[in-house]
């Protein structure tokens, strides 16, 4: 096992990524597979050393040559010492210090075996409505996303079916904030190799419908909203019932356009900024991969040369201007969520039915090639146009009940992607899947 396994991590290492454009080359990345740690899941376990180092040996030996480490929280907590956001100083009954410096010993164990390390933070997410947890739930408050659900405007704060309490993206001092924090965190960690981007959108469809919003977007198209928010997103019919679900208005194209426009102006200023601290910093973003349906939450992280505006089915959402939001170019990798129970196209073709959950924002039910891993790194693979490394990731508990799936998942996402994602070493380690794990990835290179 041990000959296999070395074997194994050293086809992996030696992949180049040549064929993705120069920027990737650049900054010499040869691995693309990354493991993911999240903050709130694995918080007790990271709050060993010793458990840091085992977890990133473990890793290495797999043939990951990337560790992601999740930093900033959904809350708006961080896990380092922050002169600027709040410090997430506790989870579940367990404790840390402010000077325990977690990251710290993931950079120092990882370059010592050769790994590059990742820092993620969750952006533009604010609180866990769960917990009634973060800082819209303090200071920050006034930032929170006013949703437009049912015929009703509502705080975000108040939608308890959500866990996931969003700002609203649009707010330039709340922007600001959020890139002091990143840039704060590239200065105090000046050793980390690369930044990954989460949620870096809006929650859904149904937010932000705030006066600020309005007023925006009013200037932004040169338009006048008189029946506001049913001239963009209607919730009643012409007789003035409400609707099972919410219909487009007349201005619904052009507020999906201005949307994706605040998302890809808050990336372009940031790269720039963050660059100009650290130039060879690798910057990446994570994204769900169900593009068709993706403007919903405000991002177009396809290239600016992808027109979606030509393709049929998205004429209804796509204006001729939406290209522009694209922002592919902006990011050295790309991590694209194949969060699908469907592993080929084929299993889309002999399906009869929706299968698999679909709970991620944005999702619809629609049985489309999209909804399978090949399928959605095809699409990934196509509007990104070669300029970034796209990265198939991987959910593990997509495949809660039966992770039969989970192996042949991980190998179609290595055959059909510039790397994988593994989200996250908890269910790894809950489900009992690094064998299947090993297995898969020396799969994936058999069938290369």
């Amino acid at each position: 096992m041990k000959n296999i396994l070395i074997t194994l991590t050293a086809m992996l290492v030696a992949m180049s990524v040549s064929s993705c454009g120069n920027k990737a080359d650049d900054q010499q990345v040869t691995n693309h597979n990354y493991m993911w740690f999240d903050c709130e899941a694995n918080y007790a376990t990271l709050s060993h050393p010793d458990s840091i180092r085992f977890y990133l040996q473990k890793s290495k030996d797999l043939g990951f040559g990337n560790v992601v480490v999740d930093m900033k929280s959904i809350m708006g907590e961080v896990l380092y010492d922050s002169d600027i956001a709040p410090y997430m100083g506790d989870w579940e009954g367990v404790e840390r210090s402010r000077d325990y410096d977690m990251l710290g010993y993931f950079i120092e164990y990882g370059h010592e075996m050769g790994l590059k390390v990742f820092g993620s933070l969750n952006v533009f997410a604010g609180g866990h409505n769960f917990f009634d947890r973060g800082v819209i739930y303090g200071d920050k408050a006034h930032w929170q996303s006013v949703c437009y659900i049912n015929g009703e405007l509502v705080p975000i704060s108040s939608v308890k079916t959500n866990y996931n309490g969003m700002m609203n993206p649009s707010i330039p001092e709340m922007q600001q904030y959020q890139i002091d924090i990143l840039k704060e965190f590239v200065t105090k960690y000046p050793e980390i190799d690369g930044l990954i981007f989460d949620r870096v959108r809006y929650d859904e469809i149904t937010s932000d419908f705030s006066e600020l919003s309005k007023k925006q977007f009013e200037e932004y198209a040169g338009v006048t909203v008189e029946n506001f928010p049913e001239d963009i997103l209607s919730w009643y019919d012409e007789n003035g019932n409400l609707r099972s679900k919410w219909a487009p208005g007349k201005h619904f194209k052009k507020w999906v356009e201005y949307r994706a426009m605040v998302i890809h102006d808050f990336v372009e200023k940031t790269h720039k900024e963050l660059k100009a601290i650290k130039p060879d910093l690798i910057i990446g973003d994570y994204t769900g991969a169900w593009y068709p349906t993706y403007f919903q939450v405000g991002v177009n992280w396809a290239s600016k040369d992808y027109d979606p505006s030509q393709v049929p089915e998205y004429q209804w959402w796509a204006t001729e201007d939406y290209k522009n939001a694209g922002y592919a170019e902006l990011l050295d990798i790309y991590m694209t969520g194949l969060y699908y129970t469907m592993i080929t196209k084929e299993d889309v073709d002999k399906a009869t039915g929706v299968v698999g959950q679909r709970s991620e924002a944005g999702m619809d039910n629609s049985l489309t090639y999209c909804y399978s891993v090949e399928g959605g790194a095809e699409i990934a693979k196509d509007i990104t146009k070669g300029v970034v490394p796209v990265i198939g990731s991987i959910y593990v508990e997509q495949y809660l009940g039966d992770f039969t799936p989970f192996g042949p998942a991980v190998t179609q996402a290595l055959k059909s992607t510039d790397g994988v994602m593994i989200f996250d070493i908890v269910h790894l380690n809950k489900h009992k899947l690094w064998d299947e794990l090993e297995i898969a990835m020396r799969n994936a290179e058999e069938q290369k």
